[in-house]
């Protein structure tokens, strides 16, 4: 964890300075539609590393007003469909399971992301919170 800890937290503070929320709200944004789904999907497939490093990134993307469901669907392809996995299950397991895993995964990762923005009744990012709403807890 040492070894990616600052990494991370460099890549944080270059996306907070360098990507405009625009940006992030123009490609992964609330009217993203299916643009959205796959750069969030290509970001998430080609990213190396842990999966506990991509959540301080899901939080910025947050932040940055990216869709719920594209930060939920970028968090699952980093969790399951790795370009390195995929090929490893190439090698070991043949191209009928791969193929035949990653049709089912894909769906089921996009599902996913829209299940948990409709029923996840998220809250706003913690730097939009209002400060009547944190008096109360």
């Amino acid at each position: 964890m040492l070894t990616f800890i600052p990494i991370i937290f460099v890549l944080m503070g270059l996306l907070d300075v360098w990507v405009p929320r625009e940006l992030v709200e123009k490609h992964v944004g609330p009217t993203s539609g299916w643009r959205g789904i796959a750069i969030s999907m290509l970001v998430g497939t080609a990213a190396a590393g842990p999966l506990y490093a991509a959540f301080p990134l899901a939080l910025a993307l947050w932040r940055k007003g990216a869709k719920v469901s594209n930060i939920m669907i970028f968090l699952n392809t980093w969790a399951a469909i790795k370009i390195p996995m995929i090929t490893i299950e190439l090698k070991y397991l043949g191209p009928s399971f791969a193929l035949l895993r990653l049709a089912l995964t894909i769906p089921a990762v996009i599902g996913i992301g829209y299940l948990v923005e409709r029923y996840g009744h998220g809250e706003a990012p913690p730097s939009e919170v209002s400060p009547i709403r944190s008096q109360h807890f």
